[in-house]
């Protein structure tokens, strides 16, 4: 540091400004590289100005339910009441959802594919939820109209939903136009839909396009059944409807692929299709203290046993 105080050492920024900084790195270099530089830097990564969006989405894939509820209840509750977003796949009970959704007071995101929840937990728990602007529960195969009922009732600032299904997930499936009923009565201030591979009619789309007339984006790619009429498309002026045609998708890739809806490569929309969707409401809508005789960094190790380190490619060097 020079004599004259023009520079100041990294460890005196305020903690706020630490967060920011901190929020580029990787999940794992901020559990285990950056609370063994300095105290004031392990005291920043330890309160909540590094967890007001939490996105474990990738790395809950790969690990033990019960890892997966130790860092979801170390991580939500270092934000203190702060999370603003919350990306986790997987989540292995009914308690793990009803702990979120007790620290959702200022959650906007929630981002929960592949759960093991269901209606009646659902149904206990989306009071609790009322703040949230978009919510993604595909491949939750253990919900149904109960629980976007639900949502809907108690979510009321509810712009965004993510309901897609894996096309295996729903053989054996007669109809799932209650859940489209569900979102219809209950969702009137929707803009973006996404109910990909949902068993789903034509009348089912009808009644959401009827009772939701915010709607911008909705996607029903791979519900063969809906047969939408151009002139009744053309009445919504900003909606834009993909599908549901697939296009070489299982013969190019597989079936494990057609998880993947992030994007409309490789997809064909209505011909019919009006109006353009210039934004992502998935992004849009939406305190520990320090102690000498206690190792933080030893804790948050055992979470990473299934990392292979010598291979990560990580531009920090490891920690000694």
């Amino acid at each position: 540091m020079e004599e004259d105080g023009e520079f100041r050492c990294w460890d005196e920024l305020i903690p706020d400004a630490l967060g920011l900084i901190f929020k580029n790195l990787s999940l794992q270099e901020i559990l285990t590289v950056i609370p063994r530089v300095c105290k004031s830097w392990q005291r920043a990564v330890s309160g909540p100005y590094c967890w007001q969006d939490i996105d474990i989405e990738q790395w809950s894939q790969q690990c033990r339910p019960e890892t997966l509820d130790r860092m979801l209840q170390m991580l939500i509750t270092r934000s203190s009441g702060s999370l603003r977003k919350l990306c986790v796949t997987g989540l292995p009970n009914g308690q793990s959802f009803s702990f979120i959704a007790d620290n959702a007071k200022s959650l906007r995101t929630l981002r929960l594919p592949r759960s093991e929840i269901s209606d009646s937990v659902v149904e206990q728990v989306a009071g609790r939820l009322s703040s949230v602007t978009f919510l993604d529960v595909s491949y939750c195969r253990n919900i149904g109209a109960p629980a976007l009922e639900a949502i809907g009732k108690h979510c009321k600032l509810l712009m965004g939903l993510r309901r897609t299904m894996h096309p295996l997930e729903v053989v054996g499936k007669l109809s799932q136009d209650d859940e489209a009923l569900a979102i219809a009565t209950t969702m009137p201030k929707l803009k973006q839909l996404e109910v990909a591979y949902l068993l789903i009619s034509t009348e089912g789309v009808v009644k959401i396009l009827e009772n939701c007339p915010e709607l911008e984006l909705l996607d029903v790619r791979g519900c063969w059944n809906v047969k939408l009429d151009e002139n009744l498309v053309k009445k919504f002026s900003r909606l834009k409807v993909v599908g549901p045609l697939v296009v070489d998708y299982f013969g190019m890739k597989g079936w494990d692929d057609c998880s993947n809806y992030s994007g409309s490569s490789g997809y064909l929309a209505w011909d019919f299709v009006a109006g353009d969707v210039g934004i992502d409401y998935d992004d849009v809508i939406s305190d520990v203290d320090w102690e000498d005789d206690q190792s933080i960094e030893d804790v948050e190790m055992r979470f990473y046993d299934g990392f292979d380190l010598e291979n990560a490619a990580f531009d920090w060097p490891l920690s000694p």
